[in-house]
């Protein structure tokens, strides 16, 4: 069984800012595989369900992005996860809109999410999915950027975007970490 976990904000308020494209791919695979994200435990709302044969369990923190971790470590725990096959899925400001970058493990690239996971389960070692929303355009407070929603030109790749990174989750789902970072790291 694996865990995948969306990154993003609870709330309406939030629903459509660069910082929840983790929760829209977990909205868009839950479609896509008919999975119901209807439980809640540990402070997220969660689904099982299986991709192709791999058992999954669908995951969007209702901590807000800096807590996320909590909501990991509970449901990690309850259904006895190990940490490799945990994949987080999270939104990164230092990758160009549209491009992902999957990686083993690593830093938390000063994602605050990222830095809560890795504190709740006391290890850099799960594999990611970077989604790349791209810099602001002027320089200012990257938190209202992150807090602000896709611009019109954005929007219209938004769908493309997301059914990539739906994709490249499959892939390593179903085939491996390696095939999924040679296939979609750009």
């Amino acid at each position: 069984m694996k865990l995948i976990v969306g990154l993003g904000n609870p709330g309406r308020e939030y629903e459509n800012h660069r910082h929840n494209l983790g929760f829209k791919v977990i909205d868009s695979l839950a479609k896509e595989y008919n999975i119901d994200i209807c439980h809640k435990k540990f402070k997220a709302i969660y689904g099982k369900g299986n991709i192709k044969n791999d058992s999954i369990v669908l995951v969007k923190p209702l901590t807000y992005m800096n807590l996320s971790g909590e909501s990991v470590i509970g449901l990690s725990n309850f259904f006895k996860i190990s940490i490799e096959d945990i994949l987080v899925i999270a939104d990164d400001l230092n990758i160009d809109f549209g491009r992902i970058r999957i990686r083993k493990d690593g830093s938390d690239g000063g994602h605050n999410g990222l830095k809560s996971i890795i504190s709740c389960l006391g290890s850099k070692s799960f594999p990611r999915i970077r989604l790349g929303i791209g810099l602001p355009k002027h320089s200012g407070d990257v938190s209202n950027y992150v807090l602000s929603q896709f611009n019109d030109e954005e929007k219209k790749e938004l769908d493309t975007f997301i059914n990539k990174a739906k994709d490249a989750i499959v892939c390593v789902i179903t085939d491996s970490i390696e095939k999924g970072m040679n296939q979609y790291n750009s």
